[in-house]
């Protein structure tokens, strides 16, 4: 993608929109929209993504969801963002500007989810300023928002896919 010229006061378009409501259940937060995902303009769209499948697979949707039909997460009080708005690509191409964990607080802050559940950990860091394992975040909370960290499913993190987090997840979520 050629780089382009932003004007003064001009904010670049986000690669991918976000999509949020007051009262989720759960944020999806990622690193940063992938490759295919910017390509076609949806959601976890990689070809090995196991996003979509894992999120009927554990019962927070009542069917797989296309990565096309990604604004319809909304329906079962589900929603999308990423840590990085303008920038797509794996971890390694992110510029080191790219994060903004300021700008995902403010939004946190202002929808009140349940839970916000980062789908890697790198994106987690970025926010928390520290290093994560995977589950249930007990020592950080944004207000009342629970903060949860799962593995990538990502096609290109597969050696480290553990769906038992994925299953942690919808139970605390059908808990509360």
């Amino acid at each position: 993608m050629a780089a382009r010229r932003i004007k003064r006061n001009e904010r670049p378009a986000a690669i991918l929109p976000d999509v949020l409501a007051r009262g989720l259940r759960v944020v999806f937060c990622g690193s940063a929209a992938g490759r295919k995902s910017a390509e076609l303009g949806a959601y976890y769209a990689g070809p090995g993504n196991r996003f979509w499948r894992t999120l009927h697979e554990i019962g927070l949707t009542p069917r797989r969801l296309e990565p096309s039909e990604f604004r319809r997460v909304l329906e079962y009080g589900l929603g999308l963002t990423d840590m990085a708005k303008f920038e797509f690509g794996g971890d390694r191409e992110l510029s080191k500007g790219a994060d903004d964990p300021e700008t995902l607080r403010a939004k946190i802050v202002r929808y009140e989810p349940r839970v916000l559940a980062f789908t890697a950990k790198r994106p987690a860091h970025a926010l928390l300023e520290r290093n994560v394992d995977y589950g249930l975040q007990q020592d950080a909370r944004i207000g009342a928002t629970e903060i949860f960290v799962l593995p990538s499913p990502s096609g290109v993190a597969r050696a480290y896919w553990d769906e038992g987090p994925w299953r942690e997840l919808a139970a605390l979520v059908r808990a509360r």
